[in-house]
């Protein structure tokens, strides 16, 4: 182990570790690491102003770990994150509404409609090539249609 390492004060191990954690976040967001972080930091400020020997810091951050979680799921349970585009990732959805041609005859309920420069699987009432139809919903990757 090198000098520096084996003579680092725990309370800047702790520090480090919270900006490692909140740094983790940016890289790999999914709103659980940032709190983590803010126990390290907040166990590291703890260790810098109060003597405290190495179990109890551990113990000071788990407990700080446990409430930071516990409160921010609490809290966004309460106050929900919306979105202006609740379709954002879910491109079959979006096109609910839109009147596609159909490029494959449907038959017996299956198909294929040309959507922008591709063409998709399409199921509804048989319709002939090049007929147009109504995306009515999405099943899967399977746009659900009926006449235009």
């Amino acid at each position: 182990m090198p000098d520096w390492l084996a003579n680092l004060e725990p309370h800047w191990a702790w520090l480090a570790l919270g900006v490692l954690l909140a740094a983790a976040e940016i890289v790999a967001p999914g709103f659980f690491l940032i709190w983590l972080g803010f126990a390290a930091i907040v166990t590291g400020l703890i260790a810098w102003v109060v003597p405290l020997g190495i179990p109890a810091q551990l113990g000071i951050f788990a407990i700080l770990s446990f409430v930071a979680l516990y409160g921010a799921r609490r809290w966004l349970k309460a106050n929900p994150i919306t979105t202006t585009d609740p379709h954002l990732n879910q491109r079959a959805s979006r096109l609910i509404g839109d009147v596609l041609t159909v490029t494959k005859a449907i038959e017996d309920g299956r198909g294929r409609a040309r959507v922008g420069d591709g063409e998709w699987p399409v199921r509804g009432p048989d319709t002939a090539e090049g007929g147009k139809v109504r995306v009515v919903s999405a099943d899967g990757g399977v746009l659900v249609v009926e006449a235009a």
